[in-house]
Order: C-alpha cells, then sequence, then structure tokens
C-alpha cells in the first residue's frame, strides 16, 4: 500500500515474512511517530560540536544506533525519552569511542630517545616549520629562481655539507633506508665485508644480513664477535668486493676482550684494495659529546677520517624528525639520487622541514639549546629535585601520597646502550602499582611510567617543557579513580 510508512511498513514486512510484528496498536505507533530524525539529532546543541572531532560518517551511525535502541525501548512499553535526553546519549556514545591510536603521551620513563614513543620530540622551531609547510603549498620541489620543478634533494643539500663537512649529501625516508640504497646503489651483486660483530639485529626485527640480502650483496664475515682487526677485512677481500660496511652498534654493547680497528685504519685498508669504506653512524650526532655520549662518533669526523660515505639517522641525536642522512663523496651520492629506489625511499615535505630547521639551529652555537633532546641530556640532579619538589608539595596540597628518589635515566633509540644519566623521579606508593600504571596510560593524556614493587615512578628528565600542568592533573586523577576502599583491582 503506497501510504504505508515508517514503523506500519516494517511491521507488515515482519507479518509477510511470517513473524510476528513487534507492536501493534495505535499507542506504540503514535510514540514511535515522536521520534525525532537523524538529522534532527546531529543538529542538537549537545551532538553538533562533537561532529568534527569523530567525523559524519561515525556520528550518523551513532545517531541511528541510538534511535533504533530507542525504538526498542518504545515497542517494549518503556516510557519514551525526550530528545534532549537522545542527544545526550549519542553525546555519551561519542565520546566513548575509541580515541585516535596516534595520540600525544606524557614520557615518564627517562629513556630520551624512546624509539616507542617517537624518539626525539622536535624544537618550536621544527614544530613551528612543520606547520607552516603542512598548512599550504611549498617549494618542495619548485625552484623559485628559475620558475621550474625544482628536486628536493637540493633543499637541505647546502645545510648538510656545511654541517657534515661533507662534499655532498642527500636525504631519504629514515637510516635503515639509506643503509639499503647505499648498499644496492653501489654494492649489488657484489660483496660486501662486514665484521662479525656488526652482523647485527636492531628493533623491529632489523638485520644486516637480511638488508644486505634485500640489496643484492653479499656479506662476507671478517674476525670474531668480539675481536675484529683490520688484517681481518683485508683477508676476507677479493675480487669481487665493493666495500667494507662499518655498523653502529646500536642497542647492545660487547665489553671486555674486544677489538676494532678504526675509521681512518679501516678506510686506508679499502682504499688500498680499492674498495668503498661505508659507515653507518646510526645516531647522526654532529658534534663530540662527553658524558655517555663520548664514545659516539659523530658523522663528521668520520668523514674525515676517509669514509666515503657516512650514513646517519635525522630523529636520534640530531634531535629532527625522521630521516635518513647520507654524506660523502659527491660521485657516490650523485649515483644514489639517480637510483630507483631513491624515489621509493625519499623523504616527504614535513621530515624535510623538521630537518632544515633542526640543521639551522645546529649551525647557530647560540641556538643549539633549543633542541629539545640536548636540554634534556644536560639536565643534572641538581636542576631536577626542585623540580620534583614543586611537583610533590601539589599532589600532596591535593591529598595524593607522593615522594622524590634519585634514578637513572637512558639516551636510548639505539644511540649508547649501557651508559645512564643520574636523574630524579616522582614517586607515586601503591600497593598495586600495575593499577595505577595503567590508569596513568587510560589518561587524558596518557602518562607513560615505569611501574616498581610498590609505586610508580615518573622519572622528570623526559616530562617536557610546559607538560606539568597536565602532568600532575593526569597523575590527580589516576589516583583518585582507585576505588575507596582500596587500589583498583
Amino acid at each position: 500500500m503506497h501510504g504505508a510508512t515508517g514503523e506500519g511498513a516494517a511491521g507488515a514486512g515482519d507479518a509477510h515474512r511470517g513473524r510476528s510484528p513487534v507492536t501493534t496498536g495505535p499507542g506504540t505507533a503514535a510514540a514511535l511517530r515522536g521520534l525525532p530524525g537523524a538529522g534532527a539529532l546531529l543538529a542538537h546543541a549537545a551532538v553538533a560540536p562533537l561532529v568534527a572531532g569523530h567525523g559524519q560518517a561515525r556520528a550518523l551511525a551513532v545517531v541511528r544506533a541510538t534511535l533504533a535502541a530507542e525504538r526498542g525501548r518504545r515497542r517494549a512499553g518503556m516510557a519514551p525519552r525526550p530528545p534532549a535526553a537522545l542527544a545526550d546519549a549519542v553525546a555519551a556514545a561519542l565520546a566513548a569511542t575509541a580515541p585516535p591510536t596516534l595520540r600525544r603521551v606524557i614520557n615518564g620513563t627517562g629513556v630520551i630517545l624512546h624509539t616507542n614513543l617517537g624518539r626525539a620530540p622536535l624544537s618550536v622551531a621544527a614544530v613551528g616549520a612543520v606547520a607552516d609547510i603542512a598548512a599550504g603549498y611549498s617549494t618542495v620541489e619548485f625552484d623559485l629562481a628559475r620558475g621550474r620543478r625544482g628536486d628536493r634533494q637540493t633543499l637541505l643539500a647546502a645545510l648538510l655539507r656545511e654541517v657534515t663537512g661533507a662534499e655532498a649529501a642527500m636525504v631519504v625516508n629514515n637510516g635503515a633506508a639509506a643503509v639499503l640504497l647505499a648498499l644496492t646503489a653501489l654494492c649489488q651483486g657484489r660483496e660486501v665485508v662486514v665484521s662479525r660483530g656488526e652482523a647485527i639485529e636492531i628493533g623491529g626485527g632489523f638485520r644486516i644480513p637480511e638488508v644486505l640480502a634485500c640489496s643484492g650483496a653479499r656479506l662476507v664475515d671478517a674476525g670474531t664477535t668480539n675481536r675484529t682487526r683490520v688484517d681481518d677485512y683485508r683477508r676476507a677481500t677479493g675480487a669481487a668486493t665493493a666495500a667494507y660496511l662499518r655498523v653502529h652498534p646500536s642497542n647492545f654493547a660487547i665489553s671486555g676482550f674486544t677489538a676494532r680497528p678504526a675509521v681512518a685504519e679501516l678506510a686506508a685498508a679499502a682504499h688500498a684494495a680499492g674498495v668503498l669504506l661505508l659507515v653507518d653512524a646510526g645516531s647522526g650526532l654532529i658534534l663530540p659529546a662527553r658524558g655517555p655520549l663520548g664514545r659516539e662518533e659523530p658523522l663528521p669526523a668520520a668523514l674525515r677520517a676517509g669514509a666515503d660515505l657516512v650514513i646517519g639517522s635525522g630523529d636520534k641525536l640530531l634531535g629532527a624528525g625522521q630521516a635518513g642522512i647520507i654524506a660523502g663523496r659527491a660521485d657516490l651520492v650523485a649515483q644514489l639520487q639517480r637510483h630507483p629506489l631513491a624515489r621509493a625511499l625519499r623523504p616527504d615535505k614535513l621530515q624535510l622541514a623538521a630537518l632544515q630547521a633542526t640543521l639551522l639551529a645546529w649551525r647557530t652555537p647560540a641556538r643549539r639549546g633549543e633542541i629539545p633532546l640536548w636540554r634534556m641530556l644536560r639536565l643534572t640532579p641538581a636542576t631536577l629535585r626542585p623540580r620534583v619538589a614543586r611537583w610533590v608539595r601539589h599532589l600532596e596540597a591535593a591529598g595524593v601520597a607522593a615522594a622524590g628518589a634519585d634514578c637513572e635515566s637512558a639516551v636510548g633509540g639505539g644511540t649508547t646502550p649501557g651508559p645512564t644519566l643520574p636523574s630524579v623521579a616522582l614517586t607515586l606508593p601503591t600497593p598495586e602499582p600495575a593499577a595505577l600504571r595503567r590508569r596513568l596510560l587510560q589518561g587524558q593524556p596518557p602518562v607513560v611510567a615505569l611501574e616498581r614493587p610498590d609505586a610508580v615512578w615518573i622519572d622528570a628528565r623526559t616530562v617536557l617543557t610546559g607538560e606539568e600542568r597536565v602532568l600532575l592533573a593526569a597523575v590527580v586523577a589516576a589516583s583518585r579513580a582507585a576505588p575507596p576502599d582500596g587500589p583498583a583491582r
């Protein structure tokens, strides 16, 4: 019947398919006719502000589900809820929706370059540069002087040459991509000599032997796990050898009875044999450092020692975003840039923007303190204790038990394994630290803390400037979330 609409039509359809209609009678039909439409609920004052954050499709799905549930209630004879109550139900359902999985967190672990948390935080200048480039169009591949297409690899070439001292340099997506590109472009079908102590696996299952296999080069072992001398490289060299590859040890260390040739010694042997020396410097360090980073070799030092190409990561000790830096001989860099794989591994405009801003800070000694990584590295217990004491006073005033304690921070990020930095932590005593840590992870914003046998610890070193207020609010909220008769279970 053409005039049948809404719930009446649905009921007739149920009867036609052999099922009894859920409801009958004019009262139920009248109640269902009083339901607001989906558009009206979307436009309600309690719902409309949430649509932009959750998306039209998600908001509409929640509205429809809420209306379907309300129909079920009314069919069952329950009292109709007014439109305002339905709108509140929609708003609550949207608020309970799982948040985006890529979110900012507060790092309370004390690991400065925490790979799982995105490694180096960007400087204010780098954040501004990324926002500026992201918000509009840019010269990523446009030459303003000539008014035509340009090359993204020329954008930072001069800056990279300046800070590394290299003849030429280029940027790819990350450090692993840089190693893969160099091996593929320069060593495919030939042999690469690697110390047995450097045929390593780093985070995420990245293994040097497998990278060599992907590049089409063949791995030749030299020396032993703990001791490799330059003569071991010489003996492993043959007519098919293309290069010696020196690999950064990343996140492990061998100590005791060890030997490893210096870059200068290895470069002399490689060049005498007519092969290349490729150095994976890993951490992307630009200037010599002291303390736990004292043994890290800066990229410029490896180049001065004779390496043909040096590779480093942008988001480690350089303090920029993810990027792979390749610096060295101009003819070799040009060969890499021409290789088809270079396009697949190229950086995007946001990576270039963050790297450019960070390199500009490195170029100017007075601005190097702008890089958050280096500010955190320079913090001492004497500067951290007053900060933690302020936190303790604030929390105690809010009724939350807290104290300060000495602890150890780590550089992290596959830079220098082992050595630590003395630090100070905020400690939150609790009989169930796992439960408190879980509540901190579920907070707004999430706080990634350390679980100890009788407390949760938050290392003050890695809590960034400007995060104190939200950190303390998150701690108070998580501490008060425990049941009044005992800790959360």
